[in-house]
């Protein structure tokens, strides 16, 4: 019976056109269980996802939770970016309110001095 790893070897070996080396090989197992670990992670989000959107349709006021919830789920990379440009528009607004406040403040001091 042939040795399991001697297989594998020989199938990379096919692949890659040529033996890799010890090094290359540790680095390509790396490279697939890391592959193998992020894609359990994203199901276990989305599982957690499903379920809390679940749980926020059976309840009337987070309805507009369950909504942006689903928005995740059906469009994950789209919903990413618009939340990166509304953090950015939500930080550059409140930076425009806090210099007028200032200028406000600023202004005020000025008139009664």
């Amino acid at each position: 019976m042939p040795d399991p790893q001697l297989e594998r070897e020989l199938e990379q070996a096919r692949q890659h056109g040529r033996w890799l080396s010890d090094d290359e090989r540790v680095a390509l197992d790396r490279e697939q269980q890391q592959a193998v670990d992020q894609a359990q992670g994203q199901r276990q989000n989305r599982r957690k996802l499903i379920l809390l959107t679940g749980v926020c349709l059976l309840l009337p006021p987070l309805w507009p939770l369950a909504l942006g919830l689903m928005l995740v789920l059906l469009f994950p990379r789209t919903t990413r970016r618009f939340g990166l440009i509304a953090g950015v528009i939500l930080l550059a607004g409140g930076a425009l309110v806090l210099l007028l406040l200032l200028s406000l403040v600023v202004a005020i001091l000025m008139a009664v001095f």
